[in-house]
């Protein structure tokens, strides 16, 4: 996870918010994002819906997270 998001999180109390992890990846997927911000996060409810797209299918990925985004129901 980028130094900017650990900053981010450690700044801002989202207890009673819901957090939906999304990142393009070079190959790690989300590794331990979920894990990490459900740590610096703990009042939050972390999704299991998110989405991690490879670097290499980016480029065409508009269809995708716009499914994505519309599957979550927001």
């Amino acid at each position: 996870m980028p130094q900017a998001l650990y900053t981010f999180l450690e700044s801002y109390d989202f207890s009673g918010k819901t957090i939906i992890p999304f990142c393009p990846h070079g190959g790690s997927g989300f590794s331990r994002t979920e894990d990490t911000i459900a740590e610096l996060q703990p009042g939050a409810t972390v999704s299991e819906d998110g989405l991690a797209i490879s670097r290499s299918q980016v480029a065409d990925s508009a269809e995708d997270i716009a499914a994505w985004a519309e599957s979550l129901g927001l």
